[in-house]
């Protein structure tokens, strides 16, 4: 009767829960770093690119605050471009003068000239040969009405900087053309000292070494200035239309607008709005 119950009563071990047997059995990190060291090096390629994006998120919205912006932005103007470099580009200008001038950046194609490949257009004004990519490729240059004359006007009293986002091997041989002395354009800037963002060229005048209360640009083309809408003056963009006016135009704001104002971006909201600045140079 006793060896029944001892029978009865006797317990078998219980196997260890699934759990436990996964818990047990869970691979170190050590392990894991010689057995995957594709996985891991991915997971720190993927912090990395998070870090960055993080920290050029901090840099673009500090620059936005320390950038004075008196002006309004239009409502549904322009729309801020993200940056794709990890870092902003910085091409300071050297000062070539003692003079206290202001700066005006001309855009180069479809503001002052236009240019095309083969096959030749009915009209154009020179030629230029450029070498790209191992070929030397022709562009049939045709100069905007009025450019010579706009170039030598405002060098007498701004500081004339060409700023393009076209390769500085076809864009130097344009420049050379429309300034064979060099005495008009102060400084020359290529689609290098560009910044890429969201697959466009923006040219940065936060970077170029100049406040921006003294800097205009002329452009045709509204991603270029996206970062400082309220430094530009808009042109329609020059094809071959030779009635084209759009260089006496700003000419004469230059010449009578900038000069009464002490911020440019004053002025310029004046010139857009149709009417004449008001604020007085102290």
């Amino acid at each position: 009767m006793v060896s029944k119950i001892s029978r009865k009563r006797k317990v078998t071990p219980k196997k260890p829960s699934p759990k436990h047997h996964q818990r047990r059995r869970k691979k170190s990190p050590l392990k894991s770093l010689t057995t995957a060291p594709s996985a891991l090096a991915s997971s720190i390629d993927r912090s990395l690119r998070s870090c960055r994006r993080h920290l050029l998120k901090l840099f673009t919205r500090l620059a936005v605050l320390g950038t004075p912006t008196k002006l309004p932005r239009k409502p549904g103007g322009y729309r801020r471009l993200t940056p794709l470099s990890d870092e902003p580009l910085l091409y300071p200008l050297e000062n070539t003068t003692n003079e206290r001038k202001k700066t005006i950046i001309l855009d180069l194609d479809e503001t002052l000239v236009h240019s095309q490949t083969d096959p030749p257009p009915a009209k154009y004004d020179f030629t230029v040969h450029p070498m790209i990519d191992g070929r030397i490729m022709t562009f049939y240059v045709l100069k905007r009405p009025g450019v010579d004359e706009f170039l030598k006007a405002i060098s007498k009293s701004f500081e004339a900087v060409i700023f393009t986002a076209g390769l500085k091997e076809y864009a130097s041989l344009v420049l050379n053309q429309l300034d064979p002395s060099g005495e008009l354009i102060s400084h020359r800037l290529y689609r290098d000292s560009c910044r890429e963002m969201d697959g466009k060229f923006v040219k940065d005048l936060a970077g170029v070494g100049r406040a921006l209360d003294q800097v205009v640009i002329v452009d045709d083309n509204p991603n270029a200035y996206a970062l400082q809408p309220e430094n530009a003056v808009p042109v329609s963009p020059f094809v071959d239309d030779l009635g084209d006016r759009e260089l006496w135009r700003v000419m004469e704001f230059l010449d009578v607008g900038l000069h009464r104002c002490e911020d440019v971006r004053d002025a310029i909201a004046w010139y857009l709005a149709g009417d004449t600045p008001e604020v007085k140079v102290s």
